[in-house]
């Protein structure tokens, strides 16, 4: 039985310079109990679809489309209260792409989880709160019951989007939506979730749009698939059609864009420098948090002891699971944090001597989260050009110069120098992050997921630039990651945190064909694998 059929689905973006047409005669059908994947490049208006689905587009997008129809109901016949009172919710639910900006800050998380449901009258407050802990615990959050009463800050960027994807889950939605939603998880989390959501799917016969640049995810995971192309439909059929059998040269170019974790790494540990360029010794770091406003202090060990080096000129990959002190550790080798034991030396000099022009000049952060590193009220020139601004580097022509290169060297188009964050995709926002980091052509850098929330031709592009500024200017990397293909793809070393703690370290072939801990080979064996279907998924568990 179809649950959603669209036809023609148009979406016009109001712009300075003219309209924009972002989605063009768009028409999708999905029935009960199936999934469909969405793909394509950022950019391509898979969100926007979405976003026109449940009312969320910007004020500046006008809408039209031959049929909207869901379980039988004309969605646009729906005045705004009957269709807030029906649709998003308990019809239709939505797993953003960013958590942070979803979740309110100043809430508990156990006042977002269950408000909805006991607003609504669903649930009364002791079963929302049963049934939110119950989720909270099935998507994989650690003491579910304390993090309850714990606010969104602190958490890590993948416990913020597991307690996103259990919040959407606690109205039983018909559809779900899923916009990006294992963009923050680390692999294990990923395949605990994607099992949740198909079970959950074939119990309830709920609906599934998987929207992803993961196309190993959508091949597992979903019956259908649709690839966008700059806001039209250019290919849907079954997966084993479009994703093995591909037709459109779009489709084809995407799947050979694809990091793979079979064959032997790209860099099999092949840098031979020695000097340490960054270095950790016996790093410690613990925070203090309350459960609720006046109740007892809670410690939490984030880094145990940690010791690790990077080396000039090769690329360092940092991996684990989300919570287990990778981002920590990051900021505390950028001297953005300071730990509470051991020491962390930049060029042989203590991290904390070094004044932050100093830092900015050698090393440059590229975040996890892009849309709250970006100034919200400065357009993407400002933004790039900011390190050379800080550092009184160049004039006016020559910092322009530097930024259009740079934005040129990760995919963005011109057109877009004079827009603003909100304007842009998940993926573009990643982009800008990218660019302000290469601007200065800095010497390190320290990449915190720096590829999540971009598709496969950028991701690839990304980390060919990275090998290339490695080559060219013996770029040292530390890249904090959870995809195993893209630490197949461009580390020469692997250190495998978990709980605080590196527990492996080695060569990325040693690690990668051989791993001696058996948290690292759980790791590997949860990573996805272009190749397998639903169908073969299914039959594995």
């Amino acid at each position: 039985m179809t649950l959603l059929d669209i036809q023609n689905l148009d979406i016009t973006l109001s712009l300075p310079n003219g309209p924009l047409h972002v989605v063009r005669d768009v028409s999708l059908s999905l029935a009960k109990g199936e999934a469909l994947g969405i793909v394509g490049e950022s950019g391509s208006g898979k969100s926007m679809t979405a976003l026109a689905l449940m009312r969320l587009l910007p004020r500046s997008a006008s809408c039209t489309a031959a049929r909207m129809a869901f379980d039988g109901q004309d969605l646009p016949a729906l005045d705004g209260p009957a269709f807030t009172a029906a649709i998003p919710g308990p019809k239709i639910g939505m797993i953003f792409q960013e958590p942070m900006t979803s979740l309110n800050p100043v809430y508990t998380i156990g006042r977002q989880m269950t408000e909805a449901a006991v607003a609504r009258g669903l649930l009364s407050v002791p079963e929302a709160r049963q049934k939110a802990v119950a989720l909270l615990d099935r998507v994989g959050i650690p003491d579910p019951q304390d993090r309850m009463a714990q606010y969104p800050h602190q958490l890590s960027g993948g416990q913020r989007q597991r307690v996103m994807i259990a919040m959407t889950l606690m109205l039983d939605p018909d559809l779900l939506i899923a916009d990006e939603p294992t963009t923050a998880l680390d692999v294990t989390v990923q395949a605990q979730i994607l099992d949740l959501l198909d079970d959950l799917r074939r119990e309830r016969q709920m609906g599934l749009i998987l929207i992803s640049h993961d196309l190993a995810v959508v091949a597992q995971r979903t019956d259908r698939v649709a690839v966008m192309y700059m806001g039209e439909l250019v290919e849907q059929g079954s997966a084993q059609d479009v994703l093995f059998e591909p037709r459109h040269d779009y489709t084809k170019a995407l799947l050979a864009a694809i990091p793979r974790l079979d064959g032997p790494p790209r860099h099999a540990g092949d840098s031979a420098a020695t000097d340490e360029v960054i270095a950790a010794r016996d790093v410690t770091r613990r925070f203090t948090s309350r459960k609720g406003l006046f109740g007892p202090k809670r410690e939490t060990l984030a880094l145990d002891g940690v010791s690790l080096s990077v080396k000039r000129g090769e690329t360092l990959a940092l991996i684990g699971e989300s919570g287990s002190g990778k981002s920590t550790l990051a900021r505390i080798l950028l001297g953005l944090d300071q730990p509470d034991a051991g020491e962390v030396r930049m060029l042989d000099r203590p991290v904390a001597d070094l004044a932050p022009t100093d830092r900015a000049a050698f090393v440059q952060p590229v975040f996890q989260d892009p849309y709250t590193s970006l100034n919200p009220r400065r357009r993407l020139a400002e933004i790039i050009a900011r390190p050379l601004v800080l550092r009184d580097e160049g004039d006016r022509a020559s910092r322009l110069a530097a930024v259009e290169e740079a934005m040129e060297r990760v995919r963005l188009p011109a057109r877009l120098l004079h827009a603003y964050p909100s304007q842009l995709s998940g993926g573009q926002r990643q982009r800008v992050a990218i660019a302000r980091a290469l601007v200065t052509r800095p010497q390190a850098l320290i990449c915190d997921e720096p590829t999540s929330a971009l598709d496969v031709s950028v991701q690839a592009q990304i980390l060919d630039l990275l090998d290339e500024l490695r080559r060219d200017m013996g770029l040292t990397c530390l890249l904090v990651t959870h995809d195993m293909a893209v630490v197949h793809e461009v580390a020469d070393r692997i250190a495998v945190m978990y709980r605080g703690r590196i527990v492996e370290e080695g060569s990325a072939e040693a690690v990668l064909s051989n791993p001696s801990n058996d948290y690292t080979a759980r790791l590997l064996a949860a990573a996805p694998r272009f190749g397998e279907t639903a169908e073969d998924r299914q039959v594995a568990r």
